[in-house]
């Protein structure tokens, strides 16, 4: 390929990526689905794509220290704080639960398909597992409880590397049983395959921790040393122990995300932009290699293939992982169902596929178009059919509609009734204890606390929160507030009262409106002149709109005493008015303004 095509190339994919995550965006489903069916088209189909032409030898290394890039961010996400609550039901589902699955993957991959035990065996380990990048775009679709959402990414992001360090065992059993060496090789290598990756993991999350708390760089330089890390310490785990580098990373992770005094958001978030990225790459790359012929040449066999592990082996490994626990009939009946399988298994099975033949293993190459129909098979049945089967479970949280209230003073308690009103879920989080007791006392739900602080980012329920209300008469608080859940809830809702003293303040003086958030009513007033106007006879109405009586006729009758502040629309969506809003409501709209007597 000459320069011109390479760049194409390039350009190509990044605009389908771009695409498939804006599609699967809009429609709610999850981007793995768009993004297989793009690299399908553009490679076996149509013939644009050909990831081994344009990568060259580049491509599987490349593909390595991706996954290892998803796993590290993966990672980072579990805190020992949750183990408790879910631990033994996790500990089961990637050890006793993992051990059932591959059992009956490999039996029904020998008898189904006619694989030798071999690769029945290897396949087992490549598509027990399930993933981060498969399982958190679902959850994020589907929106399970805590609880089922928990157990869900642990079991993805562990199970992860286990399943990876079984096929590498599996696989060194493979080649090296033709020497003669089989059973003991294979101790050897499970052995070093654990030490190697522990100690590098241990030591290299110790060592990025130490770094980040002590401040011994800039924090702009703090994701670049991450990358740099994880990135180092892959590489040095698998020229010591070949295969040992994905553990690593995932145990550098977990250690570095329970470290005390040690703030990984800011790499959290880098990491998961990185992610998008890379999930949405190699899915169009790997699948744009796939052999079309190949997959239909396996015949309905795969179909019952498909039924063993949808409908057997998964629900056997929940029914053994949860006997005894907490979980009731509805939230087993939906881990049950979700298990998905995603990019380490298309990764590693490609990769084992051209080593084993090129060692001669006849039907290797069989692996891949094998796996991907593993892959696209439960991906879309379960994407497809998981968010409305935990409506009709019951295990579903409310959709994001809610609004965290900074502030439990009087003002911030009228709101949260009158959004009460509107069906909405409210939580009010203050610091200040008698503010707090008397939200309880008028049954508003509370968080005695700062909303910043530490206690905050483990304790604070956002389940079904999607905005935040700045209604502290702090308005250094309320910024504070607004920095903090910005990635948690999206710069577009988040909403603080006007400030008098910002206003009178220079630019170089006064926190900047990124920062802010937008302010709160059609007519922008300070928590002064609000709680003045509360304390004068104004009152918080909510008024439904009809066919006879609309929102003209409601300008009309309250003119300039009205202050709308929210509108809940036909659907239940609650919306919030700011200086600058274009909300037309309509017949079925609900209002709450705060209107002043006449």
């Amino acid at each position: 390929m000459n320069e011109q095509q390479i760049l194409l190339a390039f350009g190509g994919i990044g605009l389908a990526a771009l695409c498939c995550q804006w599609l699967a965006w809009r429609l709610k489903l999850p981007a793995i689905l768009f993004l297989l069916l793009s690299g399908i088209l553009a490679g076996p189909v149509l013939g644009w794509l050909d990831p081994q032409e344009l990568f060259g030898p580049l491509l599987m290394p490349l593909v390595s220290l991706a996954v290892a890039l998803i796993l590290f961010e993966g990672s980072l996400t579990l805190h020992l704080s949750q183990w408790k609550d879910i631990g033994s039901v996790v500990q089961r589902m990637v050890t006793l639960g993992a051990l059932s699955t591959w059992l009956l993957i490999t039996l029904a991959t020998h008898w189904l398909l006619g694989f030798d035990w071999m690769l029945a065996t290897l396949f087992g380990t490549l598509t027990l597992v399930t993933g981060p990048t498969v399982i958190v775009p679902m959850l994020r679709v589907v929106r399970p409880k805590a609880a089922i959402a928990n157990i869900l990414r642990w079991e993805g992001i562990v199970i992860d590397p286990i399943g990876a360090l079984l096929a590498v065992v599996v696989y060194s059993f493979i080649i090296a049983s033709a020497a003669g060496e089989g059973l003991s090789h294979s101790l050897v290598t499970f052995a070093g395959v654990i030490v190697c990756g522990s100690g590098f993991g241990v030591a290299g999350g110790w060592l990025l921790g130490q770094v980040i708390r002590h401040q011994w760089l800039p924090e702009y330089l703090h994701n670049l040393a991450s990358l740099a890390a994880v990135l180092g310490i892959f590489i040095a785990s698998n020229q010591v122990m070949h295969e040992s580098g994905l553990l690593a990373v995932t145990l550098m992770g977990m250690w570095l995300a329970n470290m005390k005094g040690v703030d990984v958001r800011q790499i959290l978030h880098f990491k998961e932009n990185l992610s998008v990225l890379l999930i949405s790459g190699l899915f169009i790359l790997l699948a744009a290699r796939l052999d079309l012929d190949a997959l239909i040449g396996l015949g309905p066999a795969v179909l019952a293939l498909l039924l063993v592990i949808q409908f057997v082996a998964r629900p056997l490994n929940v029914a053994l992982s949860t006997f005894g626990s907490q979980l009731n009939w509805r939230e087993r009946a939906l881990l049950a169902w979700i298990a998905p399988r995603g990019i380490v298994a298309a990764a590693v099975s490609a990769i084992f596929a051209i080593r084993l033949d090129e060692a001669g293993h006849a039907g290797a190459l069989l692996l891949v178009p094998l796996t991907f129909a593993v892959i696209i098979g439960t991906v879309v049945l379960q994407s497809a059919t998981s968010r409305p089967l935990a409506r009709l479970l019951k295990v579903a949280e409310p959709a994001p509609s809610g609004f965290l209230i900074v502030g439990a003073n009087p003002l911030a308690r009228a709101v949260a009734k009158a959004l009460q009103q509107l069906d909405c879920r409210v939580l009010l989080a203050d610091s200040s204890w008698e503010n707090i007791r008397a939200a309880r006392m008028e049954g508003l739900p509370t968080y005695f606390g700062h909303p910043a602080s530490q206690h905050a980012d483990a304790h604070l329920d956002l389940v079904g929160l999607g905005h935040l209300l700045g209604l502290s008469p702090a308005g250094e608080l309320n910024t504070l507030a607004c920095t903090r859940f910005r990635h948690d809830f999206g710069p577009q809702r988040l909403f603080v009262l006007a400030s008098g003293l910002e206003a009178k303040r220079s630019d170089k003086h006064r926190a900047s409106d990124e920062h802010r958030g937008q302010t709160l009513g059609s007519q922008p007033l300070t928590y002064g002149q609000l709680a003045g106007l509360l304390n004068n006879g104004a009152e918080l109405y909510s008024t439904h709109l009809t066919e006879t009586f609309g929102w003209a006729d409601y300008q009309a009758l309250h003119g300039e005493r009205a202050n709308p502040l929210f509108a809940r629309d036909g659907s239940g969506w609650v919306h919030v008015f700011g200086p600058d809003s274009v909300l037309k409501p309509g017949p079925g709209w609900t209002l709450v303004a705060l209107i002043q007597p006449q």
